[in-house]
């Protein structure tokens, strides 16, 4: 045992002399000691950050779970958030599916899952499933609608001052509006 920490340390002075840090650990204070910790330690730093970083990439991605995400530090979410979102390009690039048909299919298959399920409690003896009862209140309806009802008016009103000559710089922004939009539409495409 006193012969393996022997040549430990004689290995340790070793490379202490060839790296340039001099001297044997027997003449040196702590200070110094410290300070050539604190030192090596800052160019180890500096030496593992790819070009010259100051943050490591986890912080300057935000930290947290999205980094995590990105840095694909739990392989099951990054690989499950990847399958995903190529699953989603597929059906709606590749196969031009449509996001309303998808969710109408989605409400069916819900719908039908949950209608199965109901039905099938009774033959294998346990509880149907406790879908909670959705209302929405009557006073948010109706500020919704009131909100809803203000914004159309000021709409019907700003067409009205327009189509009866009285702004003519709404006028042309409208116009120059209307032909961009009708651009647009014509010249993107349209799915058969």
């Amino acid at each position: 045992m006193t012969e393996q920490h022997k040549e430990e340390s004689v290995l340790e002075k070793i490379s202490d002399k060839f790296h340039g840090r001099g001297g044997s650990s027997s003449s040196s204070s702590s200070d110094s000691d410290d300070e050539r910790s604190s030192a090596a330690a800052a160019v180890k730093a500096k030496i593992y950050r790819l070009f010259g970083r100051e943050k490591p990439v986890h912080s300057v991605l935000g930290g947290g779970k999205p980094a995590d995400l990105f840095l694909w530090r739990n392989k099951r979410i990054s690989g499950g958030v990847l399958a995903g979102a190529t699953a989603i390009w597929l059906l709606f690039e590749v196969m031009d599916y449509h996001l309303l048909t998808l969710l109408c299919h989605c409400l069916i298959l819900t719908l039908a899952i949950l209608f199965l399920w109901s039905n099938a409690t009774t033959f294998i003896n346990k509880s149907p499933p406790d879908i909670p009862e959705v209302k929405i209140p009557e006073d948010l309806a109706v500020n919704v609608a009131r909100s809803l009802r203000y914004e159309i008016n000021r709409g019907f009103a700003t067409l009205r001052d327009i189509g009866q000559g009285h702004d003519l710089k709404k006028f042309l922004i409208d116009c120059g509006s209307f032909l961009f939009l009708g651009a647009a539409a014509i010249s993107s495409p349209c799915p058969t």
